[in-house]
């Protein structure tokens, strides 16, 4: 994401600002990427050598393609790192980038929100790391303000705390904490004095936490098993090593079938054997990237230049750690999913300006899924709130919301049920297909009731709090300063039954937040009482 064009003033601002060098990525990448073609070169010449497997048979075109893809990526980084240059002055951090299309990106150092720090595997064994540098913008592309892929552990650990320290030191400090080739030999010179005492150049250590949230729970891991995404991840692992094993002759499909008389167990008992096989092994598999992804993780407090700030810490192979400015917050979600609820299944996040929640890295995410008791305490001890909000007790909908869901489910219903009929006389599908419609009935009035049972709201000294949600049940809990806009909207079902839905709107999270099926008469009074001053000058008194 390119950055808008910066004001005159402060082009000229950059301009008059001290001098500073221009830096390289770590020079490690190179060596990196080298191991990486070499090993993506390896499995092919493996397969064609080794096993004697025919290059015109077609099996060994996929092994082929993906040590292209590796040896290109390698190339690829080596450009990155040849064209990529960036510096950091005292009121600027700038990135220059781009081979055929360069790009010169700037962020002001008075509007850095967050200093992400990632490392994957490769990052790790090569003591490097991926600095995200965020100044607070809805990262709808997925990609940071700036990002620097990737330098050395240190020079990154130290480029963190230089740009969110409380106090920000003299440009040639900071040009000496940045500097890749000259970090170490810099530091052995000006690390100590004649004495045996710290120089003043020489970098603090990293921020100690103000106050411990949570820390990694193995005991999580039950949460984190069981969804429908198990049986994606089971199939995936399924084809790929299907496909790696045919690659090499063995025949696993026909290793499969000659296990049992699948013709004898017939189509029912064959269907449930493969939900339960393919279940468990999903179930482990997304065991095993809970503790992959969630390993030493960590939810802490910190000090910042503008305060304090949310940070967690993850990971096992990848690491990940996420800067939340805590002045940005203006809330928190926890939400539980209708097919684990009556396991007590939630996940948490905050509602923070400038943290993309479309991401699938889910940078407002502050903790694992976990049970609902727990993440209520700990969201609220993030809002700090002496009352947790999350605790008050929601007032109920009118049962006029409920009919207007068995409404809903109904015509649903009997709509399937015609167009199956249709079908069925179409001979397009057989009749036996009409009694879906008797399976599907009750599961549409069963899924109306649990929408009912989920609404909830109320208003406290500081935030609105609203609870709905069908598939995702969720309760948001938002600021009531933050609030920027109220939308009260109705639709002609809701009319004729006197309900209205009342939309709260924030720059934060997903940028509103509904309240549906409130009675007509209560719908105005929570509006004013949810954004406090916002709907005066369009009040007009009852006579």
């Amino acid at each position: 994401m390119s950055l808008s064009p910066p004001h005159p003033a402060e082009v000229q601002a950059s301009r008059d600002a001290p001098a500073t060098t221009w830096h390289r990525l770590s020079v490690r990448i190179i060596w990196v990427d080298l191991v990486i073609s070499i090993v993506s070169i390896v499995p092919p010449m493996v397969a064609i050598w080794g096993f004697g497997i025919d290059v015109s048979a077609g099996q060994i075109w996929p092994l082929i393609a993906l040590a292209a893809f590796g040896v290109l990526g390698a190339v690829a980084d080596g450009l990155r790192w040849v064209f990529t240059r960036f510096r950091v002055t005292p009121t600027y951090v700038e990135l220059k980038t781009g081979v055929f299309l360069r790009r010169h990106r700037s962020i002001q150092r008075d509007r850095i929100r967050s200093v992400d720090v990632e490392a994957k595997l490769r990052h790790r064994l090569a003591r490097m790391r991926v600095v995200n540098i965020g100044a607070g913008q809805q990262a709808s592309a997925g990609e940071s303000a700036l990002s620097l892929d990737a330098l050395s552990a240190e020079d990154a650990r130290r480029l963190q705390h230089s740009l969110l320290s409380a106090v920000e030191g003299p440009a040639e400090v900071l040009e000496a904490s940045v500097d890749s080739e000259l970090s170490s030999q810099h530091r052995r010179t000006t690390a100590q004095d004649g004495a045996g005492h710290e120089s003043p150049a020489a970098a603090p250590e990293a921020d100690e936490p103000l106050r411990i949230f949570a820390r990694f729970e193995p005991s999580w891991c039950i949460y984190n098993m069981f969804t429908i995404w198990a049986y994606v991840l089971a199939l995936g692992l399924g084809w790929g090593a299907l496909w790696l094993l045919s690659t090499v002759g063995v025949d696993l499909y026909g290793f499969v079938v000659g296990l049992l008389d699948w013709d004898s167990i017939g189509w029912v008992g064959t269907t449930l054997i493969a939900v339960v096989v393919v279940g468990a092994l999903g179930a482990v598999g997304l065991g095993i990237n809970y503790f992959a992804e969630n390993w030493n993780f960590e939810l802490a407090r910190i000090r910042s230049r503008d305060g304090t700030m949310l940070r967690t810490r993850r990971g096992l192979f990848t690491t990940r750690e996420v800067n939340r400015d805590e002045n940005r917050i203006r809330g928190a979600q926890i939400s539980e999913p209708v097919l684990w609820r009556w396991m007590g299944v939630s996940d948490t996040s905050v509602l923070t300006t400038g943290l993309d929640v479309w991401s699938m890295s889910e940078p407002a995410a502050i903790l694992p899924r976990g049970p609902i008791s727990r993440t209520r305490e700990v969201a609220g001890q993030v809002l700090g709130d002496p009352e947790n909000p999350f605790h008050a007790h929601l007032r109920p909908h009118p049962w006029r919301a409920l009919r207007r869901r068995l409404w809903w489910a109904g015509g649903l219903t009997v709509g399937l049920g015609a167009l199956l009929t249709w079908l069925a006389v179409s001979d397009v599908l057989p009749y036996e297909v009409i009694w879906a419609t008797a399976a599907f009935g009750p599961a549409s009035l069963l899924a109306a009731v649990l929408a009912y049972r989920a609404l909830g709201h109320t208003i406290t000294d500081r935030y609105v709090i609203t609870r709905s949600g069908l598939l995702s049940r969720a309760t948001t809990v938002l600021q009531r300063s933050s609030v920027s806009t109220i939308v009260i909207r109705e639709s002609l079902l809701q009319r004729r039954l006197n309900l209205r839905t009342v939309s709260t709107m924030t720059a934060a999270g997903q940028g509103g937040y509904d309240t549906p099926d409130i009675e007509r008469r209560q719908s105005l009074e929570f509006a004013v009482q949810a954004a406090p001053g916002l709907l005066d000058p369009f009040l007009v008194p009852d006579r």
